[in-house]
């Protein structure tokens, strides 16, 4: 696999990324070398069009591997495989047919900026934060609202429309504010954008499930494919955690104790528990998401259903593996807490990954009304 490949890059660069509070260079260049940068893409901008059951097991291998690393999984390869899959024919001319296929992509979709529409297309203002992998990334990703003077420009349903727009980066103002507990080299800036003019080329909607290039993965639009990302990196940090603390329990005697963690039949319940806790998580997660890939590949519509468990399949992923983690982090002792060490860095990742809100509460709630008949659909979905 691309992403075992890279593993022992991967641990040596862990502590230089998050002292540079980004991807180290070396690891940049290993996810070209090893072909992981553009594995997510459709062919036509060099990828392998990956199903679900791959990318989960290649993200969690990431993430397995480094909490940040597999962050940038979720980041870096789903933002250039939305533009080449989505943009116009004339915009992936120019980020992806002019750069030989070789861009790196980052940034933040949620609709934090506007753009008046001008002539041939947008003069974008607007203020984003937590652009992940936008370090190291030559073209950034803004979400955003089309406004038509002072109105917002809706569409055949009457909602709002929400555009995504690629800049290149020297467009791009970035104000950084990348100071936190976990996830440290991910690169995720702030930025902002003053009235920088967009062509239409380089725009696509939001919501689209409507790919220009590409197969079966791109029919189902960034919610489903973000949330799948999301999981699989839990699933792949709590991996990582588990692992590690059985290699310690083995060999750590605490002081006063006459044997191992290993030996103490609280640790091996509690080991037997979190990782039956992590296989359910880790079987929802690929029969959930492939079950509804292959109604989709046979024709089916993409339901509010569907769309509803694969966001509550990602969701409790999550939390299980929060939990996982905790616990490893908790049954090493003093082991944990002393930098560098993996499950020091494997709970920090955990607890900052599990605030975005894209794994929220919210998400059960509105999978709940749907489940009871309260609501047909939500956007929040």
């Amino acid at each position: 696999m691309m992403a075992r490949s890279i593993e022992t890059i991967a641990l040596r660069e862990a502590t230089p990324s998050e002292q540079g509070r980004t991807l180290s260079q070396p690891l940049v260049d290993a996810l070209w070398q090893s072909g992981l940068m553009q594995f997510m893409n459709p062919k036509a901008a060099g990828g392998r069009e990956p199903g679900f059951e791959e990318l989960i097991a290649t993200w969690m291998e990431m993430a397995r591997q480094d909490g940040s690393l597999g962050w940038i999984g979720i980041a870096n390869l789903p933002s250039a495989c939305f533009a080449a899959a989505y943009l116009p024919d004339e915009g992936f001319e120019e980020v992806f047919s002019r750069n030989d296929n070789r861009v790196t992509m980052g940034g933040q979709f949620f609709p934090n900026g506007t753009g008046s529409v001008v002539e041939g297309g947008y003069r974008l203002s607007g203020a984003w934060q937590f652009g992940s992998g936008t370090g190291h990334s030559q073209y950034v990703c803004a979400g955003f609202l089309p406004m038509a003077g002072e109105d917002m420009q809706l569409d055949e349903d009457g909602m709002p429309k929400m555009l995504v727009a690629v800049v290149p980066r020297e467009e791009v103002r970035f104000t950084d504010g990348w100071h936190v507990q976990g996830l440290k080299g991910t690169g995720s800036y702030n930025y902002e954008l003053e009235e920088v003019f967009v062509p239409l080329h380089r725009v696509y909607p939001l919501f689209t499930r409507e790919p220009r290039r590409g197969g079966i993965t791109y029919r189902f639009g960034l919610m489903p494919l973000t949330a799948c990302g999301h999981g699989a990196w839990a699933l792949g940090v709590a991996r990582g955690a588990i692992d590690e603390v059985v290699i310690l329990a083995r060999e750590k005697v605490r002081m006063g104790e006459e044997s191992s963690i290993a030996h103490k039949p609280t640790f091996q319940r509690d080991l037997a528990h979190h990782e039956g806790l992590w296989r359910a998580a880790h079987r929802l997660m690929v029969d959930t998401f492939t079950e509804c890939e292959s109604a989709v590949a046979g024709g089916a519509e993409l339901t509010p259903q569907m769309r509803a468990d694969m966001r509550l399949a990602a969701t409790y992923a999550t939390e299980a593996c929060r939990e996982a983690v905790q616990w490893a982090h908790l049954a090493a002792g003093t082991a944990a807490i002393r930098e560098g060490n993996r499950l020091e860095r494997s709970f920090r990742d955990m607890y900052t990954g599990t605030q975005h809100a894209f794994i929220s509460e919210k998400i059960y709630t509105e999978a709940g009304k749907l489940m009871l008949g309260l609501v047909d659909d939500s956007m929040a979905l």
